[in-house]
């Protein structure tokens, strides 16, 4: 059938069909998929018969037993055209239910909000892009390119078991992928004056795991003994501060910060860029600061075994977020923040994501900023690199260029990264069906 045939032989869709979003989104997030938990076969064996009700067959694949990805693949109208790989991943980080207003895993809608974990990371791209699936085939309008879906496992910790193993263990599973969106990018940032700009991520900081230890004889702890490890390596983390990084002004944070300075009649100087983040408000302005500079946290500490024992180790562990290509730069500036007191030892590295030159951003860009346009005149788009690290560094490994797009018009007092990993995730519901619109549209358009 030619594309012309298809679209006189569709049905017209149901007059607000992504209102479905809102159920889907509920039902996601009351299936406990926290990671390492047993739930992501579960979830995944939902998501294919969801599928399966519209035709669309899935395969189902385990790097260990329940750690469960699941792929699809959908037509389109034209078949010569590359597929377009939306990958999502369905875990989601541990919550404690003592310290939210409701349950994390209620999906409890409440004050125009779909509340729990997930909701925005990123159960809330699934439920939209389900949403756009099933309507779509059971009115006949396939999209412009066949899809493949992706639905990952363990990508909170760092797609280890899910998107990491099936590059390497299936790369046949994305075969003819050349361009997938995701996560990390295309939520509103307002820049005053009415005016928006959806930030799409091209790059992401490399993340790496680190272990630093500080060695001596063990002691009595009634001696003075200033080589104690504990005080050591306390001293070492200490000087972890952000001013020892320095700012690295790169191209992807650039465009950001320039555009925020177009619309607001403000000179942009790229001697001095973080004069510009608070045009990016109070959420987005300290997320692209972290996109200026390396990054170095002390999350896990461990020393001792008696209270009246000076022992001979003490360790923490880094999270670290180096910028993209850029390892051995970020290792200096580490080494001599902490000093020579301590020993360095890597337990996990990804390599982030790396700008495609030449690739597909003009055409990514386009279909979105026109889908965008359709729900928000007043939008923009402007390529970033997320702070934060997705599944995007593995697929790369396959060839694959990676754009972040989860659309979101966001509430301007919302205070939208704070919900990531946080307590009271939720996602507004008018948000989300903006969501589900926009991507609906971006599915015609490239």
């Amino acid at each position: 059938m030619t594309q012309t045939e298809q679209e006189q032989t569709a049905a017209p869709s149901r007059e607000g069909w992504w209102e479905d979003s809102v159920g889907i989104l509920s039902d996601l997030i009351r299936m406990d998929t926290q990671i390492g938990g047993p739930g992501e076969r579960g979830a995944a064996e939902w998501v294919a018969e969801f599928l399966s009700d519209v035709g669309v067959s899935s395969e189902i694949v385990e790097s260990e037993r329940g750690r469960a990805t699941l792929v699809a693949r959908v037509p389109g109208q034209d078949a010569s055209l590359d597929p377009l790989l939306v990958q999502m991943h369905l875990d989601v980080v541990p919550a404690q239910p003592h310290e939210w207003t409701v349950h994390p895993l209620s999906g409890e809608v409440r004050d125009g909000c779909i509340w729990g974990r997930g909701a925005v990371d990123m159960k809330d791209m699934v439920a939209s892009v389900l949403t756009v699936v099933r309507e779509r085939l059971r009115a006949g309008r396939l999209p412009r390119r066949p899809l493949v879906l992706a639905f990952f496992a363990d990508e909170e910790n760092a797609g280890v078991l899910g998107a990491e193993w099936a590059v390497a263990h299936r790369p046949d599973l994305f075969e003819g992928c050349r361009v997938a969106i995701g996560e990390g990018g295309g939520y509103s940032v307002p820049l005053g004056g009415g005016n928006r700009v959806y930030p799409v991520h091209v790059a992401e900081k490399g993340w790496t795991a680190l272990q630093v230890t500080a060695h001596a004889a063990p002691a009595h702890a009634s001696r003075l003994y200033d080589e104690n490890p504990v005080r050591v390596l306390g001293a070492a983390i200490g000087r972890l501060t952000h001013d020892r990084f320095p700012v690295h002004l790169t191209p992807e944070v650039e465009q950001l910060l320039r555009t925020a300075c177009d619309v607001n009649g403000v000179r942009f100087d790229p001697d001095d860029p973080e004069a510009a983040l608070p045009l990016l408000g109070a959420s987005e302005g300290p997320n692209t600061a972290s996109g200026l500079r390396h990054t170095a946290h002390a999350t896990r500490l461990s020393a001792g075994y008696q209270s009246n024992v000076i022992p001979s180790s003490a360790s923490a562990e880094l999270d670290c977020r180096y910028l993209p290509g850029r390892w051995e730069e970020f290792l200096g500036e580490l080494r001599a923040a902490l000093g020579d007191g301590v020993e360095i030892t890597e337990l996990a590295r990804t390599l982030g994501l790396t700008p495609v030159e030449g690739g597909e951003q003009d055409a990514v860009f386009a279909a979105a900023l026109n889908a965008l346009r359709e729900e928000d005149p007043a939008a923009r788009v402007s390529p970033f690199m997320l702070s934060g690290g997705t599944d995007a560094t593995h697929l790369q490994q396959l060839g694959i260029e990676c754009f972040g797009f989860a659309p979101l018009l966001l509430p301007e007092d919302l205070d939208f990264r704070a919900l990531f990993h946080g307590i009271d995730e939720r996602v507004p519901v008018d948000s989300l069906h903006f969501e589900t619109r926009v991507l609906d549209r971006f599915l015609d358009l490239y």
